[in-house]
């Protein structure tokens, strides 16, 4: 099985690099990871002492964010390493300040790992939610270096607990603790043989409520909402926005309407304004005299998150797709969360539903009653804008647990 892992990382990056001149995320890709070793060596000051965090993208990020931040508060003698497997988390994060070193993991190769390894000579290794990187785990776990995973969720189909498994498994028992999200994964992993497993829940709970805490106030969103309701679509692709549009063309003045489309191309927002018969605004352009307007499209990035707290009810793009974008952002204000049916993956999806506090839509005839029934009923609205406040406090608190691992007597890294 080793085997056949190595080679299929070898066919991965073949396939990558023959593929990158034609693929804007490959030929990143590529090109990062010849650039990696450069990078750690430039940068590398061998009289301290690391911590690397691995995520694979930047949703990971997100989730590994709040334990980087504690480690920098509560130790901030240590430097941290920070790597990406995908561009769309480098290419937004090289350049994020709290880590003192920003490059890709190199292929999981043997020969790559050790070097990695040997150069770095980290004295604890976190990687977050999904990363099981054969090579490096095995690099860092002969060295008796500590190895956590943080933010984990398991599912039953996960090769782990096939009959097939058993590579997988060994994988799993090289880290010296796993921090999951829920019981239902600590189960799965005790029914293999794992026990060095803390039910801590996920980071991103943590890191919504402090963004909340210092999220920025939006003049021209304010202007815009005046004294009416607000509704946002964030994160938004082609069939939410035709959805919702729909109901915006035969309902404008229901409220005012925010748009904050993933993809924020020229060509993208056009075509989004283009389904709208009412007047339609670029959060750009925006200005006092264009407060009759609407519909507001927000054609920049790192807004939302705060935007948010304008909002009466929010709806989630990416259900229709490969799932759902961050729906606990919204969440965490007290308001409403909407999204489509790809959801089944996301716990939270499924936790907010049962309370109340969210509701998944279908097609447009679903959206339009799940919509109306919030906004008619006042009772229904407060319950469930409720529902979705209170979840969010009550699961926080998993970077205290993981943090606390660290810094206590468990690894002597202090």
């Amino acid at each position: 099985m080793k085997l056949i892992y190595n080679l299929g990382i070898f066919v991965y990056s073949a396939v990558a690099y023959l593929i990158s001149p034609f693929n804007h995320k490959a030929r990143l890709m590529i090109r990062g990871r010849k650039e990696t070793f450069g990078i750690v060596r430039n940068k590398l000051n061998r009289n301290d002492n690391y911590i690397w965090v691995h995520c694979a993208s930047l949703g990971e990020f997100e989730q590994g964010r709040p334990v980087i931040e504690s480690i920098r508060k509560e130790m901030p003698e240590k430097r941290i390493i920070l790597t990406f497997f995908s561009p769309s988390g480098y290419e937004i994060r090289k350049n994020y300040p709290l880590a003192d070193i920003v490059c890709y993991l190199p292929s999981d190769t043997p020969g790559n790992a050790e070097k990695f390894v040997n150069l770095i000579k980290p004295e604890l290794v976190i990687f977050v939610k999904y990363e099981f990187w054969h090579n490096y785990i095995t690099a860092v776990s002969k060295r008796g270096i500590p190895l956590l995973l943080i933010s984990a969720i398991f599912r039953e189909e996960q090769p782990f607990f096939r009959w097939y498994g058993n590579f997988f498994r060994k994988i799993l028992k090289k880290f010296s603790h796993v921090f999951v999200q829920d019981e239902k994964s600590a189960e799965l992993l005790g029914k293999i043989g794992i026990g060095n497993v803390t039910v801590a829940g996920d980071t991103r709970f943590d890191r919504v409520l402090e963004i909340s805490t210092a999220a920025k106030s939006i003049p021209q969103i304010e202007s815009f909402r005046g004294n009416e309701r607000l509704f946002l679509a964030g994160s938004s692709w082609r069939p939410d926005e035709e959805i919702i549009s729909r109901y915006i063309n035969e309902s404008p003045d229901r409220m005012k309407w925010v748009f904050a489309p993933h993809e924020i191309d020229k060509e993208n927002v056009e075509r989004i304004i283009e389904l709208f018969k009412a007047k339609c605004v670029r959060f750009s352009e925006y200005s006092e005299e264009k407060k009759d307007a609407r519909v507001m499209i927000i054609d920049n990035i790192g807004m939302l998150s705060s935007a948010y707290r304008y909002a009466f009810i929010a709806a989630i793009g990416g259900g229709f797709g490969k799932g759902i974008h961050n729906i606990l952002e919204p969440a965490c204000w007290g308001i409403p969360v909407l999204f489509g049916p790809n959801h089944t993956k996301f716990r939270e999806a499924a936790d907010l539903i049962s309370l109340g506090g969210a509701k998944s839509f279908r097609n447009f005839n679903e959206f339009r009653s799940i919509l109306e029934a919030l906004v008619s009923d006042e009772k229904l609205y407060e319950e469930s804008a409720r529902a979705a406040g209170k979840y969010v406090r009550e699961n926080a608190g998993a970077t205290r647990k993981i943090i606390g691992w660290i810094t206590g007597e468990d690894i002597n890294i202090h």
